[in-house]
């Protein structure tokens, strides 16, 4: 249960980043960690005291694999999750190079006053 409110605080941490810092730096971190709870969370429902891996292995009965094994799709969720988080990281950051290359900073409230 612990595990639970250590990942709301970690999203609730992303957010505050993402919504309350100026710096666009800042935001995309908070993105980020906003990713690693949500892959966190996936991880954490698929969990099963004293699981095996979703694998079928000499030696074990199918009624056991079937009874102890880990479900494998939040697993697969996860692993499709990194690879968007990992594009939309570095779609962030390109644009967010190409606003400093045209406004010099990365406050949002210098570039608000800069657009006029």
């Amino acid at each position: 249960m612990i595990i639970y409110l250590a990942i709301s605080i970690m999203f609730f941490i992303g957010i505050y980043g993402m919504m309350a810092k100026k710096n666009i730096i800042k935001m995309i971190i908070g993105v980020n960690i906003i990713g690693y709870a949500v892959n966190l969370f996936f991880i954490v429902l698929g969990y099963k005291n004293n699981g095996i891996q979703p694998i079928l292995v000499p030696g074990v009965s199918i009624e056991e694999f079937v009874e102890k094994a880990v479900n494998p799709i939040p697993q697969a969720l996860v692993l499709t999750s990194i690879v968007i988080d990992l594009s939309t990281i570095c779609f962030l950051a390109a644009l967010s190079i190409r606003i400093y290359e045209k406004y010099g900073t990365f406050d949002l409230e210098k570039i608000r006053r800069l657009k006029g």
